[in-house]
């Protein structure tokens, strides 16, 4: 089914994964996936030298086709390719070792996203992970709080003032909002051959996406403070 071409070429291996509930489902089936991972594969000029796929959740990453597809990957250098990431895995941690152990990862639905591109996205779903369970200790922590001040004192009590803690995290997360859409951005200049900070900043600045602080212009630095925020700096 594949054809060897000569080996200074690169290869690829498909991954495709739907869970049972998706089968018949989801827009994004195996023979979907299936078509856009060799539509881009065959765009890329690579060769696809093996494909595997998985009836499974994304955060099971002991899935046979997964392992299989890992190992083909570093026996021959070749690049990992799925239909989106979450056909990988739904573990950020996960695909942040995989890039750290050297596997090239690739999603046909993100055709412009290189290396760092994805090391960016790993360690932005990573970052929305922590912020998840940091949320979800605030509001359990005023929870308790309102309970203890509901059970230990029936008269009135004024509103209480502002909370440090829960103010610091509207901060962040505004902050990672912003490096979200910077990122889209830099996919879509990576993608029309926009390439280094300078440029970048003039781009942005050209299409009118505000900074972070929503004032001010965009210049190299502050797109290099995005950027490693981004990466978990």
């Amino acid at each position: 089914m594949f054809h060897h071409r000569q080996t200074s070429e690169r290869y690829a291996v498909g991954l495709y994964r739907v869970s049972t509930a998706e089968q018949g489902q989801s827009g994004l089936g195996l023979e979907a996936q299936q078509a856009s991972v060799r539509a881009f594969v065959a765009a890329q000029g690579w060769t696809l030298v093996a494909e595997f796929s998985d009836v499974a959740s994304g955060k099971d990453d002991r899935r046979p086709g997964f392992q299989a597809a890992l190992l083909k990957c570093r026996q021959l250098g070749a690049v990992l390719v799925a239909g989106r990431l979450d056909r990988i895995t739904r573990r950020a941690h996960t695909l942040s070792q995989l890039l750290e152990d050297g596997v090239s990862i690739r999603a046909a639905d993100m055709p412009g996203a290189d290396d760092l591109m994805m090391r960016i996205y790993a360690a932005m779903a990573q970052k929305e992970r922590e912020l998840i369970s940091a949320r979800t200790k605030a509001a359990l922590a005023a929870a308790k709080v309102r309970g203890a001040v509901l059970g230990g004192d029936r008269g009135y009590r004024p509103a209480a003032g502002p909370d440090a803690a829960a103010a610091a995290l509207v901060r962040r997360e505004t902050a990672e909002r912003a490096a979200h859409r910077l990122v889209l951005e830099v996919e879509r200049l990576y993608a029309e051959g926009v390439e280094g900070q300078a440029a970048m900043a003039r781009a942005l600045n050209k299409r009118g996406v505000p900074t972070p602080q929503g004032r001010g212009a965009w210049t190299h630095t502050t797109v290099a403070r995005v950027l490693a925020r981004t990466r978990g700096a």
